[in-house]
């Protein structure tokens, strides 16, 4: 099987560059083991200060609604994160006191939303808080498998009328109401139609994963990939690729035995140490597709931060690259390699972090395979 460019990763940083290289033309495949980072999205884009043309219309294509709005975003366990850049559900507020006293609701048994913590750091900001719950149509409870985020996600897009009219019941005299942001897993308009019926600030906040947003944008993305012609191998991983004279030439997969994918460009989009783009045991840490160099301290002692809450180094190391982003192996660059997004650690701080670094070096790689005749 051949194509023009193959992305081994289905994560955000392999979409959009699978998306980009569709419009211009080009005819790609992407390899993707399920899940990925995307369904650990908190929803904002960290280290992106400003909305660029490029994504917003390329997310618009996909349905995938953003907003910009320089702010905090409120975290699971009641803290503040600086934010700007996020999709159009999560909640970005101008200072962590954006109120003077806030509503928390729940759905009873539901454990991954973190009532307690949130109360802790609101009243902390000076905001008054009071704890409750909404309930789910016996109905709808009957249908859950099981107390999860996506699980809740799929009764409350049906449902989501039914917890408007309990937050009006118990709404006091508080003027900001704290959601799970569990809603609009289907329907992406679900949580801007809670925000217009509520009488009181509405601020969705993330809980245990899976990412709601995330999961949606996703599927999202890879709808729009594959109604642009891409070809999504899903539930399959790439096992090794055959190199010859500096230049890939196929890569394995799983589900495909011995046929291999050909092409003339590749790109490496598998994630960092969580989705298995880096492995490690106690005496090296390496890339398992390519082989190619990985950036990491030598001495194992140096891998790890013993504060606990510490910035911890191995969340730095990441594949080595060339300015143009070709991964190196034995420190010469591949020429039709190129690495993209979380794979990358800290190696390549000017394309900054998150959500960011994997879409400013997704579209640097697009813009260098499409310079090529």
């Amino acid at each position: 099987m051949r194509f023009d460019t193959v992305i081994i990763g289905g994560g955000l940083a392999g979409l959009v560059a699978g998306i980009s290289l569709q419009q211009a033309g080009r005819s790609t495949a992407i390899v993707s083991t399920g899940q990925n980072a995307l369904h650990f999205f908190s929803g904002s884009f960290e280290s992106m200060e400003e909305v660029p043309e490029r994504l917003a219309t390329l997310f618009a294509g996909a349905g995938v609604r953003l907003h910009y709005n320089p702010g905090v975003r409120l975290m699971p366990l009641g803290t503040f994160r600086e934010a700007t850049l996020s999709l159009e559900d999560v909640s970005l507020l101008p200072e962590p006191g954006f109120a003077d006293k806030a509503l928390i609701l729940s759905v009873p048994g539901y454990l991954d939303f973190f009532t307690a913590f949130l109360a802790e750091g609101l009243e902390k900001q000076g905001i008054q808080c009071r704890v409750s719950t909404f309930d789910l149509p016996e109905s709808a409870r009957k249908g859950l498998a099981e107390m999860r985020s996506v699980q809740l996600a799929r009764v409350l897009d049906r449902n989501w009328e039914s917890v408007v009219r309990q937050v009006r019941l118990l709404l006091r005299d508080e003027d900001a109401v704290i959601l799970p942001q569990v809603f609009g897993l289907q329907d992406p308009a679900v949580p801007e139609r809670i925000r217009q019926e509520i009488p009181a600030r509405v601020v969705f906040v993330g809980t245990m994963p899976p990412s709601v947003p995330g999961i949606r944008t996703q599927l999202l993305l890879k709808r729009r990939y594959e109604v642009l012609g891409g070809t999504y191998l899903g539930g399959d991983e790439a096992l090794e690729a055959r190199v010859e004279d500096g230049v890939v030439r196929s890569v394995r997969t799983h589900n495909l035995d011995a046929h291999a994918l050909e092409a003339s460009h590749f790109i490496l989009a598998t994630g960092g140490f969580f989705s298995k783009g880096l492995r490690s045991n106690p005496f090296r840490v390496w890339e398992p597709v390519f082989g190619v160099d990985v950036e990491c301290a030598e001495d194992r002692n140096a891998w790890y931060n013993d504060e606990f809450y510490g910035d911890q180094p191995y969340m730095q190391y990441g594949v080595r690259t060339d300015a143009a982003l070709h991964a190196l192996s034995d420190g010469r660059p591949l020429e039709n390699l190129y690495a993209v997004g979380s794979v990358l650690g800290g190696t390549r701080p000017e394309f900054g972090s998150g959500a960011g670094l994997a879409v400013r070096s997704a579209f640097a790689a697009v813009d260098q395979i499409l310079e090529c005749l």
